[in-house]
């Protein structure tokens, strides 16, 4: 699979495009939504998948560890693996994808991490996710470059997070404010910061 992606670079590469183009493309790609392929296998399957595809890693109920290949997905019943945890490390996710949470009513937590196409709007799609508003306990946003303080006040439409953990985020202007703001909506949040 490298040797196809690398010849495809070098190809790609020869005819005036470079690389960085060449991969936001193709990450764009990975990230368009198969409305088709949730309702075939239900939005957690679909969702996994996306997830996976764009290197983020996924854990399901009952399961201990994460799952981070594509190829390993565990199989049987239709609708049998809900997914209780997401781990975008590093991931190529995108605002284009997000459409694969809706539907997602167990995720208790998210990280990004080093994501370089999380932005306020993904944050602000993500907390407007109904089931998503109800379950998630658990954020960490770490190191993505692209959220100020718009996207991080958006997660005050979930309504049971209880502990966020925020760091290395250099869009972020006014922490005193959005704390304030997150907290009066979450009595019970607690936020961790390491933004300095």
């Amino acid at each position: 699979m490298r040797y196809l992606f690398s010849a495809v670079t070098s190809a790609v590469g020869s005819r005036g495009w470079n690389r960085r183009h060449f991969w936001g493309w193709l990450n764009a790609v990975f990230n368009k939504v198969d409305y088709e392929r949730i309702k075939a296998v239900g939005p957690d399957r679909a969702a996994s998948e996306w997830l996976l595809r764009c290197g983020a890693k996924v854990k399901f109920q009952g399961f201990e560890r994460f799952h981070h290949d594509y190829n390993g997905l565990p199989v049987g019943p239709l609708g049998k693996y809900k997914i209780q945890a997401i781990d975008a490390t590093e991931s190529c996710i995108m605002y284009r994808g997000f459409d694969y949470l809706d539907g997602l009513k167990h995720v208790e937590e998210i990280k990004f991490n080093k994501c370089i196409y999380i932005e306020d709007a993904c944050l602000e799609r993500l907390s407007s996710v109904e089931s998503l508003q109800e379950s998630v306990v658990t954020m960490e946003v770490v190191s993505c470059g692209n959220v100020t303080d718009k996207g991080i006040i958006a997660l005050h439409r979930l309504r049971n997070l209880e502990n966020l953990f925020l760091s290395d985020l250099p869009g972020i202007t006014d922490k005193q404010t959005m704390v304030t703001r997150l907290q009066t909506a979450l009595p019970r949040l607690d936020v961790s910061l390491d933004l300095d």
